[in-house]
């Protein structure tokens, strides 16, 4: 029995809240290329008055700088030599929920466009609502569900800060994985997660100590690929607020420290019939899989294009420390029945087909993960692709199997010479990402590490 989604509100809902006092105030969001929420904070009543119609502007370097809000040069989209001008912000009202987790407070996410009405095409939602178009026009539906992992830390992000990021301290002392006695000691920080969100129409599944100490995984219901992408980057901006609430900190780094298991967001993706049917299902044998041709075609698409896709999988310098042998992690391109050691694992049968994609970190923007990963299987559906043989083993000492990138400026340059990717996303929005990605690598080329010191400062 399905359960009525808390949280959810409508115009008129909102506005009888706004009435009685239990709202006053609107967070208007979107997510940049981060994945993070950016806006305004707006009176309810102006909203209402304004805004939900008449959407709002945000600048349009948002789209165009780093994490620390420096307007990066050389983008073509906008530059100061354009004057940074700019993008008007409209609200998806079908998005519009309670941010339970703040007194008062209501969110929406916004779609943006250009002065000339047309859409903003390096934003993240634009880029995955390109592919759930070209998926409707083949007539598929793609529901996801995603795992999120996180560690939690006995510190304030300020203390963190403080402390110059060293020695911080966990929640845990010992790996947590699926223990319910270390899961009781993070359950204020837990339990206040899974409540608030529940209450701001995000469905979340439930939460599990992970392969860390001080490490969780929260699993998300899965529903429309784009509200999924709107619900992760909810869920990852709520929980930091909570945590940030109780004194704690929370990261979504993909790997924090180089001695810990890393952090993944995977992937569990079906494809279903404009009438509701699984398009996954089928007589076919693949491994231990009763599957139909679209789920071969599909499969094949997103094993072919892995390399392709890895940047939007994997966005930051330390995303590809997380990819390492024996940790949970993938190091392989293959796909497998069932086996945790596989890039894809398929799992599921008849309706619950589904394919897991375990390459993306939890530093992954979501709507560009996603994205990334439709428009590989979409690619292989349209050009009738065949997957290899299900591994079957232990992938980590598989020699022979094609190997993820080991570092982002490989990845760069395999997304920036991929006819797969500019034909999927518009060289316009490749080269954009390019440019963002070779800023990252570039900043961090900059930096002498705590290990260069460390190492060379005395004995060098």
């Amino acid at each position: 029995m399905s359960r009525k989604l808390q949280g959810k509100l409508s115009l008129s809902e909102l506005a009888a809240e706004v009435d009685n006092g239990a709202i006053e105030t609107v967070l208007v969001v979107f997510p940049d290329m981060y994945g993070r929420l950016l806006g305004k904070r707006l009176a309810a009543t102006f909203f209402l008055d304004h805004a939900a119609e008449g959407g709002t502007h945000v600048c349009d370097y948002l789209l165009a700088c780093d994490i620390e809000m420096d307007p990066v040069p050389g983008y073509t989209f906008t530059s100061w030599e354009k004057g940074y001008g700019d993008m008007h912000a409209v609200a998806d009202v079908s998005t519009l929920r309670r941010a339970a987790w703040l007194p008062g407070t209501a969110i929406v996410i916004c779609d943006l466009f250009m002065p000339d009405h047309s859409a903003a095409a390096p934003a993240p939602r634009r880029i995955l609502q390109r592919q759930l178009e070209r998926a409707t026009s083949l007539g598929f539906n793609i529901n996801i569900g995603t795992e999120l992992e996180f560690y939690i830390f006995d510190e304030s992000y300020a203390s963190a800060r403080d402390k110059g990021y060293r020695d911080l301290k966990t929640t845990a002392s010992y790996i947590e994985d699926y223990h319910i006695l270390q899961g009781t000691r993070e359950e204020p920080v837990l339990s206040a997660i899974r409540r608030e969100l529940a209450k701001s129409a995000v469905s979340v599944e439930g939460t599990k100590g992970e392969w860390g100490p001080g490490q969780q995984e929260l699993n998300l219901i899965y529903s429309s690929a784009l509200d999924q992408a709107d619900q992760v980057v909810i869920c990852r901006h709520a929980s930091k607020e909570i945590a940030d609430a109780q004194g704690k900190a929370i990261t979504y780094m993909a790997k924090w420290d180089s001695t810990l298991a890393g952090s993944g967001m995977h992937m569990h993706v079906s494809l279903w019939d404009l009438d509701g049917e699984s398009a996954f299902n089928g007589p076919i044998k693949l491994g231990s899989a009763s599957v139909s041709d679209t789920f071969r075609h599909f499969l094949a698409g997103a094993l072919a294009y892995a390399l392709d896709s890895t940047a939007f999988y994997a966005p930051n310098v330390s995303s590809y420390k997380r990819f390492q042998a024996s940790s949970f992690a993938p190091t392989g391109i293959a796909w497998s029945d069932d086996n945790r050691t596989a890039g894809f694992r398929v799992v599921g049968t008849g309706k619950s087909l589904r394919i897991e994609c375990r390459i993306p970190g939890a530093d992954a923007n979501p709507y560009l993960a996603y994205a990334a990963f439709i428009a590989a299987g979409l690619e292989g559906i349209e050009k009738q692709l065949e997957p290899p043989p299900p591994f079957a083993g232990d992938i980590y000492q598989a020699a022979s199997m094609p190997r993820l990138q080991t570092s982002l400026r490989d990845a760069v340059a395999s997304f920036d010479q991929s006819e797969f990717a500019r034909s999927s996303f518009g060289s316009d929005v490749v080269d954009h990402y390019i440019h963002f990605f070779k800023t990252e690598q570039r900043k961090f080329d900059e930096i002498v590490t705590d290990w260069e010191k460390a190492r060379f400062f005395e004995r060098i």
